[in-house]
C-alpha cells in the first residue's frame, strides 16, 4: 500500500476557492455546479463576431468532454478526469492535481446562434465558439386606419 502524506489545510484552501468561483460566476451572469473535485478553468470573451470560451483541460482528450445547449441558452461542458493508476513502486512526498468528473455552465447572452457552435480541442484546450446572430433592421409597417 502507498502512504500519501494529507495536508489538512488544503481542503480548506479548495473550500475558500470554491466559494470564491461561486460569487465571481453569480457577479458575471454565468451559473455552474461541480460534481466532482476537478473544475477546470475558463476564459469567456464577447467580441463584434460571437462568444468564445477557452476551457483548460490538462490530461484530457476529447472524448472525455462532452457539449450541450438546454434550455436555448444555457451551455454546458461535462467530463471526467480519470485518475491515473497508482504504482507500488512510487513513493510520492506531494500530490496536487486534481481527478474526477466535472460540469461547468454558462447562461449565454441573448443573440448567439446556438445552432451554429463550433468547438476545438488541442493541446489540453477545448476551445468554443458561438457566433452571434446577425443584425436585423428595423422594419416599419404602416398600418391603415378604418
Amino acid at each position: 500500500m502507498t502512504m500519501i502524506k494529507v495536508d489538512p489545510f488544503r481542503s480548506f484552501d479548495t473550500v475558500v476557492r470554491r466559494m470564491g468561483d461561486v460569487f465571481d460566476d453569480i457577479q458575471r451572469g454565468g451559473i455552474r455546479f461541480e460534481v466532482g473535485e476537478f473544475s477546470p478553468r475558463v476564459d469567456v470573451s464577447n467580441n463584434a463576431d460571437g462568444l468564445t470560451i477557452h476551457a483548460e483541460l490538462p490530461g484530457m482528450e476529447k472524448n472525455d468532454v462532452k457539449i450541450t445547449i438546454t434550455d436555448g441558452n444555457v451551455l454546458t461542458i461535462r467530463g471526467e478526469k480519470k485518475r491515473e493508476e497508482h504504482h507500488e513502486e512510487k513513493n510520492y512526498m506531494r500530490v496536487e492535481r486534481s481527478f474526477g468528473t466535472f460540469a461547468r455552465s454558462f447562461t449565454l447572452p441573448d443573440g448567439m446562434r446556438t445552432n451554429s457552435v463550433n468547438a476545438s480541442f488541442e493541446n489540453g484546450v477545448l476551445t468554443i465558439t458561438i457566433p452571434k446572430e446577425e443584425p436585423v433592421a428595423p422594419q416599419e409597417q404602416e398600418i391603415t386606419i378604418q
